[in-house]
Order: structure tokens, then C-alpha cells, then sequence
């Protein structure tokens, strides 16, 4: 039997998948639903492209649902509050500095599900992110990524 992942969340991780599964069950629902009516509305099924599209549409939102929803039933919260600043934790931010293009980011250490390099947040599960964590200030690190190895070195740790 598949046993699915636990989902590590922080709590405005939790907050945004409970809006975005309401969402996604009431409005977007029934924007797919009256999609599908003005669609049949339209007659001949067989040539119909609207509805093809608004059906696979409501595929995807279904699939959407289903994948939330499981995500909600084996959760982890991390509770930042209780993180040491000694090691990189999931939930931690940390500052490093890339020696290979020379300049220093910061990001914040979450669960897959929460993941969005563009604001800052990396992956647990990313080949950065796993390499960073267990670490303490100072300590160097090579990642293997898409563009070679990268050596890092760890400036600061942050609840």
C-alpha cells in the first residue's frame, strides 16, 4: 500500500492551502460548471472544442482538489518559534553566499509545498535545500545543480 509523504507546512503554508482548497471548490467550480453548461448549449458534442476544454478544465481542478485535500489529512506543522539558530532546519532562513558567481541571497528553508524561489522560499527536498540543512554558520557546502557544482558557504541562520 502507498503510504503518501508527510506534508512539512508552516502555518501561513496551512492558511493558503485551506483559501486555495475553499477556492478551488467554491468558485472555481462553478466557473468550470458554467463553462460546461454554455458549452452543451452550443449542441453537437462530438465538434465541440468549448467543451472539451471546459471537461478538461474540471479534470484538472478535481485532480487539484484531490491533491489538497491529501495534503491536509497528514500534515507537519513547523512551528518556528521552537527552531534553533545553531543548524539549518526546515523552516529556518538562511543567508549564503554563492562563491562561484559571487553574491550573497537569503531564503527561507520550507516544505515542498511551499516552495517559490521568485519569493525567497526553497525547497527542503531541492538539491540546495537539502544540502543546507543540519549545517551551522560557516560551514561550506558543493551543490550539484543544472549549471555544475556550486560551493556555498553559510553566512547566518534566522528563525
Amino acid at each position: 500500500m502507498f503510504m503518501a509523504k508527510q506534508v512539512l507546512l508552516t502555518r501561513e503554508g496551512l492558511e493558503n492551502l485551506k483559501k486555495e482548497l475553499d477556492d478551488l471548490k467554491t468558485i472555481k467550480r462553478k466557473e468550470i460548471a458554467e463553462k460546461i453548461k454554455v458549452a452543451l448549449s452550443f449542441g453537437d458534442l462530438s465538434e465541440n472544442s468549448e467543451y472539451d476544454e471546459a471537461k478538461n478544465e474540471q479534470a484538472i481542478l478535481e485532480s487539484r482538489i484531490a491533491t489538497v485535500e491529501n495534503m491536509l489529512q497528514d500534515y507537519k506543522i513547523i512551528d518556528e518559534s521552537e527552531l534553533s539558530t545553531e543548524v539549518v532546519h526546515v523552516g529556518s532562513i538562511v543567508k549564503i553566499h554563492d562563491k562561484k558567481y559571487k553574491e550573497t541571497v537569503s531564503y527561507k528553508i520550507v516544505g515542498s509545498n511551499e516552495a517559490n524561489p521568485m519569493k525567497g522560499k526553497i525547497s527542503d527536498e531541492s538539491p540546495l535545500g537539502m544540502s543546507l540543512l543540519g549545517l551551522s554558520v560557516g560551514d561550506e557546502v558543493n551543490v550539484e545543480t543544472p549549471n555544475g557544482n556550486i560551493p556555498y558557504k553559510l553566512l547566518d541562520i534566522a528563525k
